[in-house]
């Protein structure tokens, strides 16, 4: 195969309706959250955060904060029961596949927690060279904390980085992080319909780096 030339260096992921396709898992297991604590929120409201740290959707929701633990330990335990209800999206392996054979640097950078973003990429094989998940000392999308750690990481310049998102959150994370993002428009799309960059198919991204 012959070897390619990128421009980018560094390609970041977002996970939940980049790389895998998690409504029906997350769905599942907000409907059983819901009746256990009777929030009487109805999935929509919650789908429509999807993007930001749990915590965040919860107080953007109207939840006591002193529900929080036990309702994210809630959610976390029936995500990891209806597990099998998260799909990868077609390409993907390909794409990665082919990334780390010609050298590109790889990361992926979610608001879903460390245990399960870990657990999901090791059941679908997908090899990265780093995880960047929420943690108390950097603030979750739309902020830039976690994109700007991974960049530090790697010690790329911005202009050879890349965020493929499928949120609102996810480009103002990457505006206010100063690297280019790009549309994952088969993606769950919330809060963006259009962007300039913007990919049908996983596999399209060797037409943009």
């Amino acid at each position: 195969m012959k070897i390619l030339v990128y421009k980018k260096k560094l390609i970041i992921f977002d996970l939940d309706g980049v790389l895998i396709d998690s409504k029906a898992n997350m769905k599942y297991a907000w409907n059983s959250v819901n009746a256990k604590f009777n929030l009487k929120i109805p999935f929509a409201r919650y789908f429509k955060n999807v993007g930001k740290p749990f915590k965040t959707i919860l107080k953007n929701l109207g939840i006591k904060q002193s529900q929080f633990a036990v309702i994210e330990k809630e959610f976390s335990k029936k995500s990891i029961k209806y597990f099998k209800k998260i799909k990868l999206y077609k390409n993907i392996k390909n794409v990665f596949l082919i990334l780390n054979k010609e050298n590109v640097k790889t990361a992926v950078v979610t608001s879903k927690d460390s245990y399960r973003t870990k657990k999901i990429l090791k059941f679908f094989k997908i090899k990265v060279d780093l995880i960047q998940c929420p943690n108390k000392k950097l603030r979750g999308k739309p902020h830039p904390d976690q994109l700007l750690k991974v960049i530090r990481k790697f010690k790329i310049n911005k202009k050879y980085c890349t965020y493929i998102g499928d949120t609102i959150f996810d480009k103002l994370a990457s505006d206010r992080s100063k690297i280019d993002f790009v549309l994952a428009d088969y993606g769950y799309k919330i809060g963006i319909k259009k962007h300039k960059y913007f990919l049908k198919n996983p596999k399209e991204i060797f037409k943009l780096i």
